[in-house]
């Protein structure tokens, strides 16, 4: 399978927003420099992404629906993938009843904690269970995304679990980097350092 930069990776969902925005207003066909408008992102790289889909442009533009099949399709969001989340705190919690994730291909269906106050219940629909019990379902159902949203300094505990559970992808949400094996692959919700950059350019204004 072709290799698709991350960068790209992270601006095609901006061009799906984008295009369900402009099938809402009842449009079948869209140029490359209309949604470079709206994405906000010069049109020399939305034809480049775009180019990844093998969708064709006519005269003028690109057939909307076919477009975004084939993003979804490149996204891998047409394929729904099951996951479990770990640490069902206030941001755990908030992550298990955000219901876009089953739109974008991810299906959370389990939770896990420690605390005996959760463990049997169900938070927005998903079962919670023991942390000790992630080994043997995560094999038992072949999860392969995990959800890491404990305090940072068990993440990188969690994160040794997942990986012996079988869990090929892990989404940190913890400022801590975790180490894993070089064919795991782990993305990071670093919302410490984007709320860095909001404060200092807030303080700048003034």
């Amino acid at each position: 399978m072709e290799k698709i930069p991350t960068s790209t990776l992270k601006r095609l969902p901006q061009y799906l927003e984008v295009l369900k925005r402009l099938k809402k207003a009842g449009l079948k066909e869209v140029s490359a420099t209309k949604i470079s408008v709206f994405a906000d992102i010069h049109q020399t790289l939305v034809r480049k992404d775009i180019a990844y889909t093998n969708i064709s442009a006519g005269k003028t533009g690109y057939l909307v629906n076919p477009l975004q099949k084939a993003i979804e399709e490149l996204l891998n969001w047409s394929d729904t993938s099951s996951s479990i989340l770990v640490g069902v705190g206030h941001l755990g919690s908030a992550l298990l009843g955000y219901q876009e994730f089953s739109q974008r291909g991810l299906s959370i269906v389990a939770g896990f904690d420690n605390d005996p106050n959760l463990i049997g219940t169900k938070v927005h629909g998903v079962p919670v269970f023991s942390a000790l019990e992630l080994t043997a379902m995560a094999q038992k159902q072949n999860i392969r995304i995990g959800i890491i949203t404990v305090p940072p300094d068990t993440a990188q505990l969690i994160a040794d679990i997942m990986v012996h559970s079988g869990i090929k992808a892990i989404w940190n949400f913890t400022p801590h980097k975790i180490i894993v094996p070089l064919d795991i692959i782990v993305e990071y919700v670093d919302m410490f350092a984007s709320l860095a950059v909001l404060s200092r350019r807030l303080a700048e204004q003034h």
